[in-house]
């Protein structure tokens, strides 16, 4: 961490219409800044690539560089059914497949509770939107993949833990004494392959 490199300009849209916090009708300002926009939520480099990175924004951007930062692409305008500008809290990309992540969008803040969890193939050329039946109950925080199978992936959502046993197709709340609660963050422990959130 001695020393810095910029590889990338900025990957939000840099909206001056959401970056105007100083004029909150009277209200004080938080310290830690939450009021900011135009922000990048989640970075995820790829585990079985090293030149390829995913990063995700809070008004709704999704941009990829296969070349270590030294070009992007913004590829989330290909997720079909997400309104314009919904936050992407978290990307996972795939411990198996090169090309392969999960991408969650959130729109709860703007009282649209509708879970959008999609599977993006191909660098981002492809996404498949999955849980368009509704099995999923509220909205999703996380998305954690197996590192041993592929198609075991675990949701974390504001009312619980979610499984999937076929890689999103079918999805299945997991109880057994969890309650129902945020799940914000998920850790698959390798050595024990204990979940962990």
């Amino acid at each position: 961490g001695e020393t810095w490199q910029i590889i990338s300009g900025d990957l939000t849209t840099n909206d001056p219409a959401k970056q105007r916090q100083d004029e909150s009708g009277g209200l004080t300002r938080d310290a830690t800044g939450a009021e900011n926009h135009t922000t990048i939520l989640t970075i995820a480099p790829s585990p079985v690539e090293a030149e390829v990175i995913w990063a995700g924004s809070d008004d709704g951007l999704v941009h990829l560089t296969r070349s270590g930062g030294g070009e992007w692409e913004e590829v989330g305008h290909r997720a079909r059914g997400v309104p314009e500008g919904t936050w992407v809290p978290h990307i996972e990309v795939s411990k198996h497949e090169p090309g392969v992540a999960y991408v969650v969008f959130d729109d709860h803040r703007r009282g649209n509770w509708e879970a959008y969890l999609f599977r993006v193939e191909e660098y981002g050329r492809r996404w498949r939107r999955l849980d368009e039946d509704d099995q999923i109950w509220g909205f999703v925080h996380t998305l954690e993949e197996d590192p041993v199978n592929p198609n075991l992936l675990f949701a974390g959502t504001e009312f619980g833990l979610f499984f999937s046993l076929d890689g999103g197709q079918k999805w299945i709340q997991l109880k057994g004494g969890l309650p129902v609660i945020a799940v914000r963050d998920l850790e698959i422990q390798r050595r024990e392959s204990d979940l962990a959130c």
